[in-house]
């Protein structure tokens, strides 16, 4: 059964449309929303949550339609499970009752049943049951969260960036013992995130979203490695789009020289103009600038260090800037001269005005 289906979906804010055309469709697993800041993540999970009325499609949940038809179900009678950024506990009410709030009347005979199952699912240890909200982790508490969330069996859960106020390491942890708990209790979810990781790695599908609409709605491993628009490269994994020309031979020539490509999307390398997107650890970066070595010239604009690696932002001779990823052992400083040389192929789009390609995120 479809846990979740999206036709034509518009919806905004008084004037203001946010969303147009909206298609979705969530079958099982987690399906992340990924996308910049105010793209419209949030407000598409609010309506199907039925915090936000929609102007225009439907939306249908587990087999019923709550948007679209007569009337719009309200939010309560929904069959959802919410999971808000902050978690949203009751600070007077102990874990326990924090997870019974939610459950229905029919349930609340055997609720002491449905706590400790909820939370056995989200891996929270039952002698914390009696605590309070502020005498959790923040890590807990997005877990507790989420045992509230199931404690009914929804057949659809919504998670709006629970783990956004999280450490990197614990957010890790948590991200992934909420896709156990989801997965061991059946549950379909849909994760609202900014956070390219977090999506590639906890979700089964990405739904790429940039102004309201969707570019891509595709596994993990497609959309990154076969991005079907541009904006889609920029965004996930950071790739610097140049333009360029197609050669007759199916080679590609830019800023960076003579290219190999692959076709992006099912579209044919047909000669002529055409915009490239280089993944920023497709390019090596050389202390050298001798030209014998190969590759174009550049000086490096800034330097982004991670411990692992480092980000380089380098602008080319010619003017155009872009990223590269480069080990922690060979990282040069701003202001030096550098040579950058493209490893593998790299993928072709037909040409767009500068209106079409926003710019990426900030390397992070």
């Amino acid at each position: 059964m479809t846990a979740l289906e999206i036709q034509g979906l518009a919806a905004g804010y008084g004037r203001t449309t946010v969303l147009q055309g909206v298609d979705l469709r969530v079958t099982s697993g987690v399906t992340a929303i990924l996308g910049s800041s105010g793209c419209g993540k949030t407000t598409l999970l609010r309506a199907v949550a039925g915090f936000v009325e929609p102007t225009a499609g439907t939306i249908d949940v587990a087999g019923t339609r709550v948007v679209g038809g007569i009337r719009s179900v309200p939010a309560r009678s929904r069959g959802i499970g919410y999971v808000p950024q902050e978690g949203a506990l009751f600070p007077h009410l102990t874990v326990a009752r924090n997870v019974a709030f939610g459950l229905p009347r029919a349930q609340r005979r055997d609720a002491g049943v449905s706590v400790a199952a909820a939370l056995e699912l989200v891996e929270i240890d039952p002698g914390l049951a009696e605590r309070y909200p502020h005498e959790l982790s923040g890590g807990q508490q997005q877990r507790v969260a989420l045992a509230r969330a199931l404690a009914p069996r929804p057949a659809l859960v919504l998670l709006d960036e629970p783990f956004s106020s999280l450490d990197a390491s614990l957010r890790e942890e948590t991200g992934r013992a909420v896709v156990r708990a989801l997965r061991a209790a059946d549950a379909a979810a849909v994760l609202v995130t900014h956070d390219q990781g977090e999506a590639l790695s906890l979700s089964d599908q990405v739904a790429v979203m940039v102004a309201g609409q969707f570019l891509q709605v595709a596994a993990p491993a497609e959309v990154y490695l076969t991005p079907a628009d541009p904006r889609v490269a920029a965004f996930i994994g950071h790739a610097s789009l140049l333009p360029g020309e197609v050669l007759a031979d199916g080679r590609g020539r830019c800023a960076l020289g003579d290219v190999a490509l692959r076709a992006a999307a099912g579209r044919g390398t047909t000669p002529g103009p055409a915009r490239f997107a280089v993944r920023s650890e497709q390019l090596q970066v050389r202390a050298s600038p001798d030209e014998g070595t190969g590759g174009a010239s550049g000086e490096v604009v800034d330097v982004s260090f991670f411990g692992h690696d480092a980000t380089i932002r380098v602008r080319l001779s010619s003017g155009e800037q872009v990223t590269a990823r480069t080990p922690a052992d060979s990282v040069p400083r701003s202001g030096d001269r550098v040579r950058v040389a493209v490893v593998g192929a790299v993928l072709a789009f037909p040409t767009l005005t500068s209106a079409e390609v926003p710019a990426g995120p900030e390397p992070r």
